[in-house]
């Protein structure tokens, strides 16, 4: 029986993982599991690039268009449910291809998060109501007395994550830093990652010409209808928060256009430096197909030679073990 293998394709927005995606499912007989965290959200379709219904018809998606804005979700969650998926999926596929640009949906998958408790309904209501009428800055400095280690890493204007942590501390009486011990886990899969990149300028060029055509097919009429939710934390995302400006009467239109443009190629830049402190991804331009199913191929190869040397060896055979390639950068 052959060893499960997933297949990792990552890289920053607008890159092009939504089409290679597809075509490497199809070569390799897959469903594709999405790793981004907003096409979970049924009412965000054009603004996050979700899959299209042809698209969904050729390949089986999973984790998409399966929230209500309302719904809270976290990563933890994510890694719960993709993992039980997965098992499922294994049964009757060699391959599956995860796919999408939401770090800690990836790490989560790939290498686990920590167990940290499950946050109760009165204390995410009793946060959410003190962000509501105390504001971010306020929250900050809570959060430097209550746990001043994660204080001092943490993204503060991110109030998802600063609201978490000390949801964490109120709940349990103890810092969030604690349960973070960044163990990480065992998967029983192998695991091969495929990071897509362009030159800056060429990316760039994409990232403006994918607005555009957002706002062609109706993203200022999306943002319209979920407007009343825009406080929700699932509408703090790049292309509806500049257009809420727009249309609360702060920004001209052209305006909050350019600025979701200027902010998705910001977006583009942190995803590249979180994924670029990863050595185990195998970088390659998208147009480079053929390289990267033969990078695929070569590494399920070795990684079953792998294998099958540690299993001879424990019942006293001796075989030649393939050395692992190193990856492969551009």
């Amino acid at each position: 029986m052959n060893t499960p293998t997933l297949i990792v394709l990552i890289g920053p927005t607008g890159v092009g993982k939504t089409e290679l995606s597809l075509s490497l499912a199809e070569h390799y007989h897959s469903p594709i599991i999405s790793a981004d965290s907003r096409q979970l959200y049924a009412d965000l379709k054009i603004g996050t690039a979700a899959p299209t219904e042809k698209q969904l018809r050729r390949v089986p998606h999973y984790f998409v268009g399966t929230l209500k804005l309302t719904d809270y979700y976290s990563a933890a969650q994510y890694e719960s449910e993709a993992i039980k998926l997965m098992e499922q999926l294994f049964q009757k596929h060699d391959v599956i291809v995860l796919t999408g640009g939401s770090m800690m949906y990836i790490d989560a998958v790939c290498k686990g998060i920590d167990d940290i408790p499950t946050v109760d309904r009165d204390t995410r209501e009793m946060m959410m109501e003190k962000y509501r009428t105390q504001g971010l800055e306020e929250l900050c400095k809570e959060l430097r007395l209550l746990d001043p280690a994660y204080y001092r890493i943490v993204d503060l204007k991110n109030p998802k994550r600063v609201i978490h942590a000390l949801e964490i501390c109120y709940m349990t009486g103890k810092t969030y830093t604690s349960f973070r011990t960044n163990t990480q886990k065992q998967r029983p899969f192998n695991i091969i990652k495929i990071g897509l990149t362009r030159p800056r300028e060429e990316l760039y060029e994409r990232i403006n010409r994918r607005v555009d055509q957002m706002m062609t097919d109706g993203l200022l009429e999306e943002a319209e209808k979920v407007y009343p939710y825009r406080e929700l934390n699932s509408l703090n995302t790049v292309g509806y928060k500049e257009l809420f400006n727009y249309l609360d009467g702060t920004w001209e239109l052209s305006f909050a256009i350019e600025k979701i443009k200027q902010n998705s190629r910001i977006y583009s830049r942190k995803q590249l430096t979180w994924f670029k402190r990863d050595t185990e991804i195998a970088w390659f331009h998208p147009s480079q197909e053929d390289e990267i199913r033969k990078h695929i191929d070569t590494q399920m190869q070795e990684k079953a030679g792998s294998l099958s040397s540690e299993h001879d060896g424990e019942t006293g055979k001796t075989t030649g073990c393939i050395p692992e390639e190193k990856s492969k950068q551009i």
